[in-house]
C-alpha cells in the first residue's frame, strides 16, 4: 500500500509536537493568537500540493488572502469562528460546522472561542 492510500484519523487532541506561529504583525485587527498546527498530509499532487490536519488557536482577528489556486475547507471541533469577507459579510462555524474559503478569498479571520479544527487545503 502506497503512503498517500493509508487512512488517517484526525482528532481534536492530535498526537506529536504541533507548529506554533502568530498571524504576521501587519495583518493582526485584534489580539496576538498562538496557532498550533499539526499537519499531518503534505502531498504533491499532479497539479499543486494537499495539507491536511489539525489546528487549534486563541481568540483574535487577522486578515487572510487566499492564493489564486490555494482553496480550504475546514471542520470546527471545539470553539467558535468567524470568515468575514472583504464586502462584509461573513459566516460563522461552531462544533460539527465546516466552512469552504474559495481561490482569490480576500477577508478576515476571527476566532471567537479558542478553537479546534480540522482542515484540508488544496493549491
Amino acid at each position: 500500500m502506497s503512503p498517500s492510500a493509508r487512512l488517517l484519523k484526525l482528532t481534536a487532541q492530535p498526537s506529536g509536537t504541533p507548529t506554533t506561529d502568530h498571524p504576521r504583525p501587519e495583518r493582526l485587527l485584534r489580539g496576538n493568537p498562538l496557532r498550533e498546527t499539526w499537519n499531518l498530509i503534505e502531498e504533491a499532487l499532479p497539479a499543486g500540493q494537499v495539507f491536511c490536519g489539525v489546528w487549534r488557536c486563541e481568540p483574535g482577528h487577522w486578515r487572510i488572502a487566499m492564493g489564486p489556486t490555494e482553496r480550504e475547507l475546514f471542520t470546527v471541533l471545539a470553539g467558535r469562528c468567524r470568515v468575514h469577507d472583504a464586502r462584509g459579510g461573513f459566516e460563522e462555524a461552531g462544533p460539527g460546522e465546516g466552512i469552504y474559503i474559495p481561490p482569490g478569498f480576500e477577508g478576515a479571520f476571527e476566532v471567537l472561542e479558542a478553537l479546534t479544527k480540522t482542515y484540508m487545503i488544496c493549491e
